[in-house]
């Protein structure tokens, strides 16, 4: 196999999803999440937090609604 890839631009879509205890949130964050115990992170490949939603499927979903392919990190 001959195919050239440019690597710079390997994994620029792939955003990672993980699972966060609300205890490890700051408190104006805690605040206003309610009674849920778990929340879940999205990440770019930087580890940039993009995003913290309720669920893990809301997560998945908001990942490929803005074009990006969500991976599981535990």
């Amino acid at each position: 196999m001959d195919t050239r890839f440019n690597l710079e631009t390997l994994g620029k879509d792939v955003v990672y999803v993980k699972p966060i205890l609300v205890t490890e949130l700051p408190a104006e964050m805690r605040a206003k999440v309610g009674d849920l115990q778990e929340l879940f992170a999205v990440h770019n490949a930087e580890g940039e937090q993009l995003a913290v939603v309720a669920d893990r499927k809301l997560a998945f979903h908001l990942a490929r609604e803005n074009n990006m392919h969500p991976v599981t990190v535990h």
